[in-house]
């Protein structure tokens, strides 16, 4: 998966929030980790607010 398309499909889930959504955004940063690294996962964690959202740590498990 792209970075793009991460970035697309995360904000789809910012979007509708919940927990559901987390889960989703879960699977989709655990993706990006396993082929663009942590550092990816975390940049995209800081620029969507998956922080404040979905109370992602950044560096944390996710």
């Amino acid at each position: 998966m792209t970075l793009d398309k991460a970035r697309k499909l995360l904000k789809v889930q910012v979007d509708f929030g919940g927990s559901y959504n987390r889960h989703s955004a879960q699977l989709i940063l655990a993706e990006v980790v396993r082929e663009h690294g942590r550092k990816a996962a975390d940049d995209l964690i800081v620029d969507l607010e998956l922080n404040r959202v979905f109370d992602f740590v950044v560096g944390g498990d996710l």
